[in-house]
């Protein structure tokens, strides 16, 4: 099996992708090639795409969409392209026109889960227990139905950018503007007192298996981007010390919602506890593979190691 490896992109996780790209190549058990997409959208290859990947950042690069790959070369192509452009259905719907196959969702569920917003709303339709929150677009009044302390999110990214928490009236207009820097859609939700927050990774296509439930502790106001992704921020522990019947429960959710989205591959789902409640928070389908990252160590604690999850996760893309 050859490998295409998509690293880089558009978005503000463009520096998170090149490290999670490091990590797979270290690990991934088959031939693989590099290509970087830059900050504003041209292509590296070869040599180039390395020291792209070595320095952690790619302003620009010398080709223009589309890149002068031989596609042919490839069985299967591995976008590790973390938010917009990459992580949103526009790559997958590319790879779809190739007629590539390619690690993790397709275009409609890659396009759902990434807007928090429309993937919250066909959540809560199939059951599954949400964080009320209200959906904003530039420019429109925030009408809120709901007490603060709030959350502030852009829709359409991840890593927590653009993320802030208002605790009153008087600093959600400037929350607003700062996710409004990010997309032109808000989402505002209610902040929930005494929060644990819990992860599942989830392997399969459409129908998953459930790695074991983890937990993120840290001192930070919320997990925002520094906190992810800056080692000994952070305390992870697997398996999380829940009792049993909640644990399952959690990874009865995972399951529900991935199959309800339609996920093929990969996802890691959050999940709040708070005051005995669950609520699951969003659903990511490229988690990080950085050293910090949750989506490899879960499933490491459930006894597949990263480079059989790797293995697993090309064989699903060739799946029909």
């Amino acid at each position: 099996m050859r490998v295409l490896l998509l690293a880089g992109g558009k978005s503000p996780e463009h520096e998170v992708s090149l490290v999670s790209a490091r990590g797979v190549l270290e690990h991934i058990p088959f031939p693989t090639e590099l290509a970087v997409i830059a900050k504003d959208g041209r292509w590296l290859l070869g040599e180039e795409a390395r020291r792209a990947l070595e320095a952690g950042l790619a302003p620009t690069g010398p080709h223009p969409f589309p890149p002068p790959l031989d596609w042919g070369r490839y069985d299967v192509v591995f976008p590790l392209l973390h938010g917009p452009f990459g992580e949103d259905g526009t790559v997958q719907g590319f790879l779809e026109l190739l007629g590539k196959p390619y690690v993790g969702a397709g275009v409609a569920a890659s396009a759902l889960c990434m807007d928090k917003d429309l993937s919250k709303r066909v959540l809560q339709q199939a059951g599954l227990p949400v964080v009320p929150w209200v959906a904003l677009y530039r420019g429109e009044t925030p009408l809120i139905p709901f007490e603060p302390p709030y959350f502030v999110k852009p829709a359409n990214t991840g890593s927590s950018i653009g993320v802030r928490r208002a605790e009153d009236y008087g600093e959600l207009e400037e929350a607003l503007a700062e996710a409004f820097r990010y997309d032109r859609k808000a989402v505002v939700e209610k902040a929930l007192g005494g929060v644990r927050e819990l992860e599942v990774g989830v392997l399969g296509n459409v129908f998953g298996q459930a790695s074991p439930v983890g937990e993120i502790r840290y001192q930070a106001p919320f997990y925002d981007y520094e906190t992810k992704y800056t080692p000994g921020r952070a305390e992870l522990l697997i398996p999380a010390p829940l009792d049993p019947g909640t644990a399952e429960t959690i990874q009865e959710m995972a399951l529900k919602a991935y199959r309800v989205l339609g996920i093929r591959g990969m996802a890691r789902v959050d999940f709040f506890l708070a005051e005995g409640e669950v609520y699951l928070n969003e659903v990511n389908t490229i988690p990080g593979f950085t050293p910090t990252s949750m989506y490899p160590r879960l499933f490491q604690a459930g006894g597949v190691s990263y480079p059989e999850l790797l293995r697993r996760l090309l064989e699903l893309a060739l799946q029909p």
